[in-house]
C-alpha cells in the first residue's frame, strides 16, 4: 500500500512523547505546531473539536495558506461553512465526524473549490486527545493531486463502466448467483489479480466460498468451508461497522501465525478483505488475492472494491426481498385458496341448514368438512347438559385420534375461557406413543346461553392462522343456528301436535254439543206435534186459545232450534276446525239463484229490488257454502230492516282488481257510533224494537266470522239514509 510521507509525520505528531505534552497544552499547541510546520512543503491545518460536537479551524501553515490562496487569520475560530462553498462544507464535516467517530487516522481524497478553482486533494486526518481523553483536535495534512487525478481519468472511466454494468444487473433482475459469478470475474480482470472470491458467513461464524474467479493452478476454492480458528467476534464488529482489511504483504503486517497459515495454504501474498453488509449485518466478504508477489494496494483500487461490495449488499437485499415477496405470494395463494375453500364449506352449510331440519346429519357433516378443509386430524362437536356436563354429541376423526372419551365435566381450565364466549388454542401431548397436537376450541353460542364448543386438533405444533380460527368461529355460529333451529323446529313440531290434539277435542265436543242441544228442541218439537194430533181428535182444538199456543211453540221451537244452529255455525267458524271446499263460480250465474228466491218477500212487504252484475268479471275461487250463507244474511236483513217503498241492491263489480259484492237498502240509517259495534254477537241498535224485528242478533256477527273466513274482508257505510255492505275478494 502506498504511504504518504506527510502521513508518517502525521502519525509521528501523535505518537512522540515530547509532542504529545505540547499538544495536551491547547493553549500553546497551535504556536508550536505552526512553528514545526512553518518550512514543510505540506499543506497542514489544524482544527478544533468543540464539546458540542462542532468544528472550527484554528490555523494553518505557509504552505496550506500557498496553494488555497486562505490567510490564516481569515480562517481561525471559523466553521467549515464559513470558509467553503456549502456542498465542500458538508463533505468536510462528514470526513471529520469519521475521524471522530472512529477514533483513527483517516485517509480520503476530495474535490474541493478555493476562489472557484477547483482542485483534487489527498487528506490525512489525525486525532488527538487530552488528558481526559477526549478527541479535542484534528490534525490535517493535504497534498495536491490534481494532476494525478487527471491521469486516472482513463482508469476511472472503466471504474463506472465497471459499476455500471454490475448497478444494471442488479436492475435488470439478474439472479444473484449470476451476479456474483460475473462480479468477481471482472473484478479479477480490471485488477490483474489471481483470485477474487465471495465468501458466505454461516451462523456459527464459518462461512463458504461462493462465488469465485481464479488464475492460480487448478486448484478451486469454489464450495470450500472454511473455519478459521482465529476469526472471533471482534473481527465482526469491525467489519459490521465498515472496517477493511489491506495487507501489502502477509509475512510483514503483523499477522497471528493461524492467519498466516489459512492464507499460505491458498498461495495468498498480499489481500484486500471488504465486508458485504445487509441491514448492518454482515451478509458475507468480498475478498481479492494476490498470490504471485506483495502488492502496494491502490486507493482507489480499495475505494472501488467498497463502492463494489455496497452494490453487492444491494442485490443480496434486492434477491431477499424477492424470495420474501414470492414466499409471501405463495402463502397468499395457499390462503385465499384455504379461505376460498373454506367459505364454499360456510355456503353449502348454510344452504343445508336453511334447506333441511336434521340436526344429526348436518352437523355430522359440518364436522367431516370442517376437518378435511383444515387439514385436522379430528372434529368434534359438544353440547352441554343440565348438569355443567359436556357430551360429544358429533365426531369425526382418524383411527389414530379416537375419542377416549364421551363426555366430561365442564369445571376444566380450559372450559373457563370458552365459557366467556372466547376461542382457546393450546398445544398438549396425547397419546400412548406421545404425539404433538394443536388444539383449537371455539364455543357454540346464541343470544342466550352457551351451547357447547367446536373442536379441532391437528397432529402439528404450528398454531391456527387468525384467518382459520375466524372462519371455524363462524362454523360455529352457524352450527348454533342449526341447532337452535332444530330445537325450535322440534317444540314446534310439539306445539303443532298438541293443537291437532286440540282441533280434535274441540271438534268432538262440538259434535257432542250439537247433539245434546238439538236433541232436546228436536224433542220438545216432536211431542207439540203428537200432542196437536191428539187433541185435534179429541176436539180440543176447536177452543180458540189452543191453536194458538200451539202456534207460539212452533215458532219458538223453531227460533231456539235457529239460534242453536247459529251459535254452533259461530264456534265452528271461531274454532276453524273445518277446511274450505273451493269452487270455481261464475258471478253472472250464481248470483241472481241466491237474489231470486227473496223476491216473493220483498214484493209482499212492498219493497224494490234490483241486481246489477258487471260484465266480464273474473270467476272466484270460494268455499260456496260460506258465501251464499254470507249473502243470504245480508239480504235477510236488508228485508227486516228495509221499509215499504224502500230499495234493496245487490251488485257486483270490479275495482282496482278486486271483485267486489255489495247489499244495500234505504229508508235506513244506522248511527255512527254504533257501526263499529253492529258485527258484534247478539248486538242490536238501541232504537230499533226487538219485538218487532225479532232474530237472534248473531246474524251479522255470523257474516264476518264467514267472510274471514273466506279470506275476505267486509265494511259497512251508513249515510243520506241509505246502508251498505260491501264485502271484497
Amino acid at each position: 500500500m502506498n504511504i504518504n510521507p506527510l502521513e508518517s509525520t502525521a502519525e509521528l505528531i501523535e505518537t512522540s512523547p515530547s509532542g504529545a505534552t505540547a499538544l495536551h497544552e491547547e493553549s500553546t499547541s497551535e504556536q508550536l505546531l505552526l512553528n514545526m510546520y512553518d518550512s514543510v512543503e505540506a499543506s497542514i491545518f489544524v482544527v478544533d473539536v468543540l464539546e458540542d460536537g462542532d468544528f472550527r479551524y484554528v490555523g494553518l501553515n505557509p504552505t496550506h495558506e500557498r496553494w488555497t490562496g486562505i490567510r490564516k487569520d481569515d480562517l481561525r475560530g471559523k466553521t467549515p461553512e464559513e470558509v467553503l462553498s456549502p456542498v465542500d462544507a458538508a463533505n468536510v464535516r462528514q470526513h471529520y465526524s469519521e475521524c471522530v467517530r472512529c477514533s483513527k487516522t483517516i485517509c480520503y481524497e476530495q474535490c474541493l473549490q478555493f476562489k472557484g478553482i477547483p482542485s483534487w486533494w489527498k487528506t490525512t486526518l489525525t486525532p488527538l486527545r487530552n488528558a481526559n481523553s477526549r478527541i479535542y483536535r484534528l490534525i490535517g495534512t493535504s497534498q495536491n493531486i490534481s494532476s494525478k487525478q487527471a491521469e486516472a481519468g482513463g482508469i476511472d472511466d472503466r471504474t463506472e463502466q465497471l459499476l455500471g454494468a454490475i448497478a444494471q444487473k442488479i436492475h435488470s433482475g439478474v439472479e444473484l448467483q449470476i451476479i456474483l459469478n460475473q462480479t468477481v470475474k471482472e473484478i479479477r480482470q480490471f485488477l490483474e489479480s489471481d483470485r477474487v472470491i465471495i465468501y458466505r458467513f454461516q451462523l456459527d461464524l464459518s462461512g463458504i466460498i461462493i462465488a469465485e474467479s481464479t488464475i492460480v493452478g487448478d486448484t478451486s476454492l469454489l464450495g470450500t468451508n472454511i473455519k478459521d480458528a482465529c476469526f472471533s467476534e471482534k473481527y465482526i464488529e469491525r467489519y459490521k461497522r465498515g472496517g477493511i482489511q489491506v495487507l501489502e504483504d502477509i509475512y510483514a503486517a503483523g499477522l497471528h501465525p493461524c492467519q498466516i497459515d489459512l492464507l499460505a495454504s491458498f498461495q495468498v501474498k498480499a489481500n484486500v478483505v471488504v465486508p458485504i453488509l445487509l441491514k448492518q449485518d454482515l451478509w458475507g466478504l468480498l475478498i481479492v488475492h494476490h498470490c504471485r508477489s506483495p502488492r502496494q494496494w491502490q486507493q482507489t483500487e480499495i475505494d472501488l472494491l467498497k463502492q463494489i461490495a455496497t452494490q453487492l449488499g444491494i442485490a443480496v437485499q434486492q434477491t431477499e426481498l424477492q424470495q420474501e415477496i414470492a414466499l409471501l405470494k405463495t402463502q397468499f395463494n395457499s390462503q385465499m385458496q384455504l379461505i376460498l375453500n373454506f367459505e364454499a364449506v360456510v355456503r353449502r352449510i348454510t344452504e343445508k341448514i336453511r334447506d333441511s331440519l336434521d340436526e344429526t346429519q348436518l352437523l355430522q357433516t359440518v364436522t367431516q368438512e370442517l376437518a378435511e378443509v383444515l387439514k385436522a386430524d379430528s372434529c368434534q362437536i359438544e353440547f352441554y347438559n343440565d348438569c355443567c356436563n359436556v357430551a360429544i354429541a358429533y365426531e369425526y376423526t382418524t383411527s389414530k385420534f379416537a375419542s377416549q372419551e364421551s363426555s366430561r365435566h365442564a369445571d376444566f381450565l380450559e372450559y373457563q375461557k370458552l365459557l366467556q364466549k372466547e376461542p382457546l388454542q393450546f398445544v398438549q401431548v396425547v397419546g400412548v406413543n406421545p404425539q404433538t397436537v394443536m388444539t383449537l376450541a371455539c364455543p357454540i353460542f346464541n343470544a342466550q346461553k352457551i351451547l357447547g364448543n367446536l373442536w379441532l386438533r391437528r397432529q402439528t405444533q404450528e398454531v391456527f392462522a387468525e384467518f382459520e380460527i375466524r372462519l371455524v368461529q363462524q362454523i360455529a355460529n352457524e352450527c348454533a343456528i342449526a341447532h337452535s333451529q332444530a330445537r325450535l323446529y322440534k317444540a314446534a313440531q310439539a306445539q303443532v301436535e298438541e293443537l291437532e290434539k286440540l282441533k280434535h277435542l274441540k271438534k268432538e265436543f262440538l259434535r257432542s254439543l250439537s247433539h245434546e242441544l238439538r236433541t232436546p228442541i228436536t224433542s220438545i218439537s216432536l211431542a207439540a206435534q203428537t200432542l196437536e194430533s191428539v187433541l185435534q181428535q179429541e176436539g180440543v182444538l176447536e177452543i180458540e186459545l189452543v191453536p194458538q199456543l200451539f202456534q207460539i211453540l212452533e215458532n219458538e221451537c223453531e227460533r231456539e232450534s235457529k239460534l242453536i244452529n247459529d251459535l254452533l255455525t259461530l264456534t265452528y267458524l271461531e274454532a276453524d276446525i273445518e277446511p274450505m271446499t273451493l269452487i270455481a263460480i261464475d258471478l253472472q250465474t250464481w248470483l241472481p239463484s241466491i237474489v231470486e228466491p227473496f223476491r216473493e218477500r220483498i214484493q209482499c212487504q212492498q219493497q224494490q229490488l234490483s241486481l246489477s252484475i258487471a260484465k266480464e268479471l273474473p270467476s272466484l275461487q270460494i268455499d260456496i257454502t260460506d258465501l251464499e250463507r254470507a249473502i243470504a244474511e245480508l239480504l235477510n236483513n236488508a228485508c227486516k230492516y228495509t221499509p215499504a217503498n224502500q230499495a234493496i241492491a245487490v251488485s257486483a263489480y270490479q275495482k282496482t282488481g278486486t271483485v267486489c259484492l255489495s247489499v244495500s237498502n234505504t229508508g235506513v240509517e244506522i248511527p255512527s257510533d254504533e257501526l263499529s259495534r253492529i258485527f258484534d254477537p247478539f248486538y242490536r241498535i238501541p232504537k230499533n224494537d226487538p219485538w218487532k224485528y225479532g232474530g237472534t242478533g248473531l246474524g251479522l256477527a255470523l257474516v264476518k266470522k264467514m267472510v274471514k273466513h273466506l279470506k275476505a274482508t267486509i265494511q259497512v257505510e251508513s249515510a243520506n239514509n241509505k246502508t251498505t255492505f260491501t264485502i271484497e275478494f
